[in-house]
């Protein structure tokens, strides 16, 4: 088939015949979240760089010409695997809101989320996505801009109403504070053991974070919520 530069997988008569063909669409669209998942696990394991398109279709038992039909190349496979990453943590984000009984409560259920996500992962993802991947990086960018600052700036606000959080805060310079926190843990020149105490160091700087803008009642709060999760991990532990 000839290829095209866009549009319908690359393929000049593909359009036609899915329509055609109600299980070609279904195929195609299982093959593709086939892809995502495999090169995202891989991904999250040893970092982007060292992750080859042969080592995603090996891992797949397939071709690496039947990779290329689902995705032209890696870049294209990467921005689809960080796309779904990201719209996965913003459903995620919303959801804890909803059913959190407090700002801490929400802080602490995104923290839980967070450590499903990156238990593990490879620190160094990020720093390879914004030296050899920069046009996907920029999503990153701009879900941290955005989307993130927007869901801590309410948290901020909300915590702020229900006397858990200390007045006079300033809002917008913790909300970046919070943000810039977050990916510190990812620089192996700060945390040069980062990739095997990855989820310590997010939760030693949580921690200080929460305890910074807590009032008292606040801080009963947050360990109210520690006891509860050590009474948790111990029951699991027996």
């Amino acid at each position: 088939m000839a290829k095209k530069p866009d549009g319908n997988f690359g393929y000049e008569k593909s359009f036609h015949s899915f329509a055609a063909c109600p299980d070609n669409i279904r195929n195609v669209i299982m093959a593709k979240e086939r892809i995502l998942q495999k090169a995202h696990e891989l991904f999250m394991r040893y970092g982007v760089r060292s992750v080859s398109m042969d080592d995603i279709a090996a891992q797949l038992g397939m071709s690496k010409k039947t990779l290329y039909q689902f995705y032209t190349d890696k870049e294209e496979l990467v921005d689809a695997v960080l796309s779904v990453f990201l719209e996965g943590n913003r459903k995620q984000c919303l959801a804890d809101r909803q059913r959190s009984e407090n700002a801490i409560h929400e802080v602490l259920l995104a923290f839980d989320m967070m450590q499903e996500m990156f238990a593990n992962m490879n620190p160094s993802m990020v720093f390879e996505l914004e030296k050899y991947h920069p046009a996907v990086s920029k999503k990153i960018q701009h879900h941290k801009q955005v989307f993130m600052y927007q869901v801590i700036k309410q948290n901020l606000e909300r915590g702020i109403q229900e006397e858990l959080y200390r007045p006079e805060i300033n809002i917008d310079i913790l909300t970046r504070f919070r943000i810039e926190s977050m990916m510190l843990a990812f620089n192996t020149e700060v945390f040069p053991n980062n990739r095997t105490h990855f989820v310590g160091i997010q939760e030693q700087i949580l921690e200080h974070f929460l305890y910074g803008l807590a009032t008292i009642k606040g801080q009963k709060l947050i360990q109210k919520y520690k006891q509860q999760q050590k009474n948790l991990n111990d029951g699991v532990k027996q």
